[in-house]
């Protein structure tokens, strides 16, 4: 019988290589497919809604998915559904970079954003049963790594490429980078959980029939209005959908993908909004602000990608700082003070001229790099430790179905604002101008008024923003009195914590979305599985 000592003596590099090159195409495949967006539009004469798609497609399929595609993981075994996950996710890269018409790459997208899943929720299992001890915790800080460099640098090297050789080449690099990932991982060790358990079906279809039918609705109120009925028919039928994957997870309780009885406790559902607010300024702009840069702000795609790093690069630098600090103060004191960073960031984009836009990025960048750092840990920590692994599912599935929401509900919401402002022209018109421009697309003749439109429009937004954040920042201070939260959560902070399914996790781990490292991570492997290291 091997141990994780000797699994991780074999082909340890390979493992690590093989799954921090795969994570790093992750947020890559949403930050670079935002810079490319207006380009692509334009290339492929995409409608407003169509175009939009682009990026919900993925989001929907990426955000429902990462617990079912684990549980899938326990049953085929986690390097099969790692290796399928990378595939998929080059595969449809280079699908959608030959691609004739937005209609394919959205189709594309959709299948891309599974694959990505899969990814997701099979490459922190793999690593975990593969590596034990200092190494472990080596591998799981390259894995945060490759996070953080995907997500800081995307933007910026998606505009490189897209100025140097146009839109495909963005997701040529991705398909390219997907070979050498899927060699590496064929070289991991194969493990499963015997138990096979069940697989939650009606849950896994209500939530992701309500994103997607919320996500349409949004769309929807871009282009036709938020009282049209088809934008309110999708929207009640989101709202029933997310009752009764409400009715159907209470009714399976423990067995559940998704523990909704967590939320009876107000310290966790505090914390579990937290992500909205980082999720609401952070993806929000790092998707739609390339567009208004290219569009009415006549910036390069490369120079829009440089004006960027303020707010990417601290993202990168700062998770690892924000664990000390929580260490020598607390993770109430730094979710705090980062709430209010992002509140004084969202406050300075309501006001700012665009030549200071830097100045309001630069506090939102630091305000999200300090929340990704201890925010897995405060979920974990305002439950009893029997059910961290619930609590580290919900508030990871809970934040990326927030960016798949936030980013379809902003472009609405800017699209909205803006075409309010474009007195004089019919509502059809005016939408339809406005939502160009959300996308970066802008209409010469109209150019002054549509970068007034959307100047506006995006400082309405900066307050909408730092009232959230104000909010969030009171609510998390109060929510994390430690009079309040349990005693018995307050383990969570211990360099090894455990993971179900996956042995002890040791150290902080920054990722881009669900299955953080942090907690027991519910449906990522078996519950009874232990290594010794």
């Amino acid at each position: 019988m091997t141990t994780p000592n000797s699994r991780s003596r074999d082909g340890y590099w390979a493992t690590v290589g093989a799954v921090g090159g795969a994570s790093a195409m992750l947020p890559f495949s949403v930050t670079g497919a935002a810079v490319a967006l207006p380009t692509m539009a334009a290339h492929l004469d995409a409608s407003v809604g169509a175009a939009q798609w682009m990026l919900n497609a993925f989001n929907i399929t990426f955000a429902a998915l990462p617990l079912a595609a684990g549980a899938l993981a326990d049953r085929l075994g986690r390097r099969r559904v790692l290796l399928t996950g990378i595939a998929l996710v080059g595969a449809l890269s280079l699908l959608i970079a030959l691609a004739p018409s937005m209609a394919v790459v959205d189709a594309a997208r959709a299948v891309q954003g599974c694959g990505a899943a899969a990814v997701l929720a099979s490459g922190a299992a793999v690593l975990a049963h593969s590596t034990a001890g200092r190494r472990r915790q080596l591998a799981f800080g390259i894995l945060g790594t490759s996070f953080g460099t995907g997500l800081a640098v995307g933007p910026l090297a998606a505009g490189a490429l897209v100025e140097a050789a146009g839109w495909r080449a963005v997701f040529l690099l991705v398909a390219a980078g997907s070979v050498p990932a899927w060699l590496l991982a064929t070289r991991a060790p194969e493990s499963r959980n015997p138990e096979r358990p069940r697989f939650d079906l009606a849950g896994l279809l209500c939530f992701t029939a309500g994103l997607a039918a919320l996500s349409y609705a949004l769309v929807r109120a871009g282009a036709a209005g938020w009282t049209a009925p088809g934008t309110l028919l999708p929207l009640g039928g989101a709202v029933l959908l997310v009752v009764l994957f409400g009715a159907v997870e209470l009714r399976r309780a423990g067995r559940a993908m998704f523990d909704v009885r967590l939320f009876r406790r107000p310290e966790f559902l505090a914390v579990v909004c937290q992500p909205f607010t980082v999720t609401l300024g952070f993806v929000v702009l790092l998707v739609h602000l390339p567009a208004y840069l290219q569009g009415v702000g006549g910036r390069s795609v490369l120079a829009s990608g440089l004006l960027l790093l303020p707010m990417t690069a601290p993202v990168l630098l700062l998770p690892l700082v924000a664990g000390r600090l929580a260490a020598a103060t607390s993770v109430r004191a730094v979710l705090t003070a980062a709430s209010v960073l992002i509140a004084a960031g969202a406050l300075l984009l309501a006001v700012v001229p665009f030549e200071a836009l830097w100045s309001s990025l630069l506090p939102f960048g630091a305000g999200v790099g300090l929340a990704f750092g201890v925010m897995d840990n405060a979920a974990v920590g305002t439950v009893p430790v029997e059910h961290a692994g619930a609590a580290a599912g919900i508030f990871n599935t809970m934040r990326i179905a927030g960016e798949s929401v936030a980013v379809s509900g902003a472009a609405a919401l800017l699209t909205t604002l803006t075409a309010a402002r474009l007195p004089g022209l019919p509502p059809g018109e005016a939408a339809h101008l406005a939502g160009r421009a959300v996308q970066g697309q802008v209409d010469a003749a109209r150019r002054a008024a549509l970068a007034e439109g959307f100047t506006g429009a995006l400082h309405t937004l900066g307050l909408l923003l730092a009232v959230l954040s104000a909010l969030g920042a009171v609510l998390t201070y109060v929510a994390l009195d430690p009079r309040r939260t349990p005693r018995t959560g307050e383990a969570a902070p211990s360099s090894a914590r455990p993971v179900e399914g996956l042995g002890p996790v040791e150290g902080p781990v920054e990722r881009f979305g669900p299955v953080e490292g942090l907690g027991r991570v519910k449906g990522l492997g078996p519950a009874r599985e232990r290594f010794v290291g």
